[in-house]
């Protein structure tokens, strides 16, 4: 396990509640995630962690409650300009039909070709990739393809939804390699996972949620001896 790092915050959850179809999916959820650290977001399946992920970059939108990033109300920010700060990694990797080339520079205009290739090296690709298409990639290669995608916009954060649950254990081992050094480089990482052990070789920091709440926040360590207290409660 990391040793905490100290660091100011980067994001901060207020009291953030989320409905979806009048079923309460978060609820008065606070929470703040360190700069240049990785924080991990941990619970059973269906406890709202990936809507929490989600409302870091408005993909949803809280229906009470604010998400500040910088002390700044992430409603205030742009959206477009908010998701190149704060990327988004999928867990399973989506691409668009055509070359790798396209895919990173979509929605760009002008990037310079030793940027995509750059992007390429710091996602653990070589940088012929560039010319590969999208389609003969491997599903841990697309993976890391979107990996790459986000680090073109220089985000400030990178979100992560279960980024490695869809590979193959070794697949899976490289991308917890790629937190590790773009952690390590000063990207602060925030990290949905059900795999503990992930959390535990990952995360300096983590917060339990169970229903939809904070059952426990603290080291990874102390947060994955809560959540069998929490299973059996």
């Amino acid at each position: 396990m990391h040793a905490e790092r100290p660091g100011s915050t980067a994001m901060e959850l207020r009291a953030v509640s989320l409905e979806r179809a009048g079923r309460r999916v978060l609820g008065g959820i606070s929470a703040s995630f360190q700069r240049h650290a990785v924080s991990a977001i941990v619970g059973p399946s269906g406890a709202g962690k990936t809507s929490l992920l989600r409302c870091l970059n408005r993909l949803e939108e809280p229906t009470n409650g604010s998400v500040l990033l910088d002390s700044s109300d992430i409603t205030e920010i742009d959206p477009i300009q908010l998701r190149k700060r704060v990327g988004m990694i999928f867990q399973t990797p989506a691409l668009f039909e055509g070359g790798v080339r396209g895919n990173l520079a979509y929605g760009l205009t002008d990037v310079p070709d030793d940027e995509l290739r750059s992007a390429l090296v710091s996602a653990g690709l070589d940088d012929e990739f560039v010319e590969r298409d999208s389609s003969a990639l491997s599903v841990g290669q697309a993976q890391r393809v979107c990996i790459a995608r986000a680090l073109v916009r220089k985000p400030e954060i990178l979100l992560m939804d279960e980024p490695s649950s869809a590979l193959d254990r070794d697949a899976a081992a490289r991308i917890e390699q790629l937190v590790t050094s773009l952690n390590e480089g000063g990207l602060t990482v925030v990290l949905v996972t059900h795999n503990l052990d992930q959390a535990l070789r990952l995360a300096h920091h983590a917060i339990l949620v169970v229903d939809g709440r904070v059952a426990a926040t603290g080291t990874p360590r102390e947060v994955t001896g809560a959540w069998p207290r929490e299973r059996s409660s």
